[in-house]
């Protein structure tokens, strides 16, 4: 497995995809970023993990080109050294960055198989992240090597619906060659507790907010929302507690006191496991302030998936992934709209019974369908798709060579 854009066991997804595999027998070798706390090479529930330094951050555009630049090449330096040691049959590549499969293409020409798993969309997040004012050099070069992994892969395992229609529209895929494994958590990943005292007394009602605070993550329609839930709707006694950290935090807190309302928000930046489930045991309402555009509209939003494993009621831009997968846990606004995203929270800050309403049909629809223990079958449908017709052309030419 090569994973690019975070270390391991850090991503969730690669973290159960490569257990699961590791659990049904396959040997999983994941090659990925190190931190500094982290070995270069250790093995993590029946996972071999092998580490590389990642290069200092370079800003702008070209900073995602040495960043990929980077990975493909200490990703194809560290899986020469499986190869030379372990031996492998299938390269499965997470993206981004794309350029993996530059990696997946030497080794097909050695008889290995190639899975792509399509985390993002990489043109449309460019588009979202510098909000259509990147270089169209760049965008062009990830249409490209999207294409270029989806035609190269004997296997493409799509995040969502959405995802694979892409898939086989702009990627030309055939539709037997793809497989859906939604994100969902675990069974055992998330167990709510009580209300946290200490923190249910800072305010009468507490809004959430857990995930990424990079640009194209909407937080800053959540800040404005607040600012109109403040100044406009009068609603005093509201705290939006936001967890997590990203390279638009530092804006979002200047926004936050440009806007006046630095009284009625909290930045925790990361915490720990066990202080996010604390906070998302206590909260009223969450919040996915995600805004309507190409890259959004077709991808998943785990903070979603998380709010509902806690019976939290969400407040949401009404984006077609949304609506599909919190269904009635969520409150679908106007998108982009900050003034109604504001009117729905004070909706549910007022009515205690929808909101439970809300929380426990989202609870339930986590647990009957949506959890990853539902994704772990398709995801060996997939491998089994991938491996078996190398097994058939194996025992194919050892009859051959048996009857001469």
């Amino acid at each position: 497995m090569l994973l690019g854009n975070n270390p391991y066991p850090h991503d969730p997804r690669v973290r159960r995809e490569a257990v699961a595999l590791a659990s049904a027998g396959y040997e999983v070798t994941v090659i990925c970023p190190r931190l500094p706390s982290q070995s270069r090479s250790e093995r993590i529930d029946g996972v071999r993990v092998l580490r590389y330094r990642t290069p200092e951050r370079v800003p702008g555009a070209a900073g995602y080109i040495v960043e990929y630049a980077y990975a493909t090449l200490a990703s194809l330096a560290l899986s020469l050294r499986v190869l030379r040691r372990h031996g492998f049959d299938v390269v499965h590549a997470h993206n981004p960055p794309d350029t993996f499969a530059l990696i997946g293409a030497l080794y097909k020409l050695l008889g290995k198989r190639f899975v792509f798993d399509h985390h993002d969309l990489a043109p449309e997040m460019y588009d979202a992240r510098f909000g259509g004012r990147g270089s169209r050099v760049v965008r062009t070069v990830l249409v490209l090597l999207e294409k270029l992994s989806c035609r190269l892969a004997d296997h493409v395992i799509a995040a969502n619906r959405s995802y694979r229609a892409v898939e086989i529209e702009r990627g030309k895929v055939a539709p037997e060659r793809i497989t859906v494994v939604r994100n969902g958590p675990g069974f055992d990943d998330v167990r709510p507790t009580g209300p946290d005292p200490g923190l249910r007394a800072r305010a009468g009602t507490l809004v959430g907010y857990l995930g990424v605070m990079g640009y194209q993550d909407g937080v800053d329609h959540l800040l404005r929302a607040m600012r109109h839930l403040v100044e406009d709707l009068g609603r005093r006694d509201a705290l939006c507690i936001l967890i997590g950290r990203g390279d638009a935090r530092e804006d979002l807190e200047r926004l936050a006191r440009e806007l006046q309302i630095e009284d009625h928000v909290l930045f925790t930046g990361f915490i720990p496991v066990a202080d996010v489930v604390r906070h998302l045991s206590t909260v009223d309402v969450c919040v996915d302030p995600d805004p309507s555009n190409p890259f959004n509209d077709r991808s998943t939003m785990i903070k979603v998936m998380d709010y509902m494993s806690f019976a939290r009621p969400i407040v949401a831009f009404d984006l077609p992934e949304n609506r599909f997968t919190a269904g009635e846990a969520a409150h679908h606004v106007r998108p982009n709209d900050d003034l109604e995203l504001a009117r729905a929270i004070v909706e549910l800050m007022d009515d205690p019974e929808r909101r439970a309403r809300m929380g426990a049909a989202g609870r339930t629809r986590v647990t009957s369908e949506l959890a990853w223990e539902h994704s772990i079958p398709p995801l060996l449908d997939a491998y089994r798709a991938v491996l078996e017709p190398a097994r058939e052309w194996r025992h194919g030419v050892a009859g051959v060579r048996d009857s001469t």
